[in-house]
């Protein structure tokens, strides 16, 4: 606590004034655990629109996360990550300086729009050095010096392929902010990594332990495999009802361990009855069993985008799924596995709508390698359905497709200007590919 009153003064978060007319007073106070009114909400002094403004910051995708991961172990470079003491308390905040005389007063933990002032602080800093804001992605920064390419993403993870820019970088940041911490990337956002000589390796264990211990599974009976093969789940109307907030939480946590596991995305469902429940157990003691799988990305090999796409057309009882993977060959990248928004009539649509997701999701791919300096001109797109990519490939509205939304029709585009090249898989494309 005096650690962080110290930090209030060293960063002059507050100047004594007398109070302006009109003006609200936000009280401050020392929260150990919030507590909720009858109807469990948590109470703010704050009002939207009064004591600030817009309050959004820019949060990056974990498909960014690890598109940069997969680029820098492919130009072996080193990632490094450092954090700023206290960083909340360098940004400036615009709605309290409209109350007085000063023309800046700083940013404070307890102001809802910290984050987002923080990060223009970070930007308007990083910019002012040279560097550029991506296209797509605004949490990721470079700048070319020479030959060299310098990488800062989120907050705040940095690379490049000359090791001394790295060097200069940390001591500019230590002279602008007070640092608490630079050295090697190895946690961040429950990932833990090891940059290896050999590649760099991305696992989830210390999170997946934690979710076993959470939900009373940590002892469990380890099975090998997440989801068995006769399995067939439906809404199950007659089943015993189960603890909903339990049930939600192990399905988040479940979520977000898919971050790095592609193995589990499938086998994770929606359902809330007792059946459910006990596939979900399953998938825990499947990751009991394997809590250090990961994803491997080995240095030197090939960066060039690769997508799959398929569909499970009728093979749930309840809803119909479309499965996505893009990679960067021997890169995995990206993934998904939910169901379609919309009823298909035919094996065609059921695969020609995961198509066009998968396009949608490598054209973002595609224009966030443009600020690695990465320019790919035609991305091949493998669907195993010869009418899906028939379909795709005609560039005529015939009344057969009328019914298909028209969002989904956008591959056809893009197909004809070159940017995708959608090819039946089952034609030896994955063998010319991967080989």
């Amino acid at each position: 606590m005096h650690e962080e009153l110290n930090n209030f003064t060293r960063n002059e978060v507050w100047i004594l004034e007398a109070k302006p007319k009109g003006a609200r007073v936000i009280g401050t106070k020392w929260v150990f655990r919030n507590k909720q009114d009858d109807e469990g909400n948590i109470g703010y002094s704050q009002v939207e629109g009064i004591d600030f403004g817009e309050a959004f910051a820019p949060v990056a995708r974990l498909e960014a996360i690890r598109l940069l991961l997969a680029y820098a172990f492919h130009h072996d470079m080193k990632l490094y990550q450092m954090d700023v003491k206290s960083s909340f308390l360098n940004g400036y905040i615009n709605e309290l300086a409209r109350w007085s005389n000063h023309p800046v007063i700083q940013s404070c933990l307890w102001i809802k729009a910290s984050t987002r002032s923080w990060y223009e602080r970070l930007r308007d800093f990083l910019i002012e050095k040279g560097f550029v804001i991506g296209r797509v992605d605004t949490t990721l920064f470079t700048k070319k010096v020479d030959n060299d390419l310098f990488c800062i993403f989120d907050d705040i993870i940095f690379g490049s392929t000359n090791e001394e820019l790295c060097m200069e970088f940390g001591k500019m940041m230590a002279k602008e902010f007070e640092m608490s911490m630079i050295g090697e990337l190895t946690f961040f956002l429950r990932f833990q990594i090891k940059q290896l000589r050999e590649g760099t390796f991305i696992y989830q264990e210390k999170y997946t332990r934690d979710l076993l211990k959470r939900f009373k599974m940590d002892n469990c009976k380890p099975i090998e495999t997440p989801m068995a093969t006769n399995t067939k789940l439906d809404t199950d109307e007659s089943g015993i009802k189960v603890d909903q907030t339990l049930y939600r939480s192990m399905i988040g946590s479940l979520l977000y361990l898919c971050a790095s596991r592609p193995d589990i995305m499938f086998s994770v469902c929606f359902q809330s009855k007792e059946s459910h429940i006990t596939a979900v157990k399953r998938i825990l003691r499947y990751l009991k069993h394997t809590p250090s799988i990961g994803l491997w990305y080995p240095k030197g090999a090939s960066f060039e985008l690769l997508v799959y796409s398929d569909s499970d057309f009728a093979g749930c009882r309840v809803e119909q799924y479309l499965r996505g993977l893009l990679l960067a060959t021997a890169l995995a990248i990206s993934w998904s596995s939910k169901k379609q928004n919309c009823v298909s009539l035919s094996t065609a649509k059921a695969e020609y709508i995961p198509a066009g997701s998968s396009c949608a999701q490598l054209l973002y791919m595609k224009q966030t390698l443009l600020d690695y300096r990465v320019k790919l001109s035609r991305i091949s797109l493998l669907c195993d359905n010869e009418s899906a990519v028939k379909l795709s490939n005609n560039p005529v509205q015939h009344s057969r497709t009328k019914h298909i939304n028209i969002r989904h029709h956008s591959i056809r585009d893009h197909v004809a200007k070159g940017d995708i090249l959608l090819q039946n898989r089952d034609q030896g494309a994955i063998g010319r590919h991967l080989h």
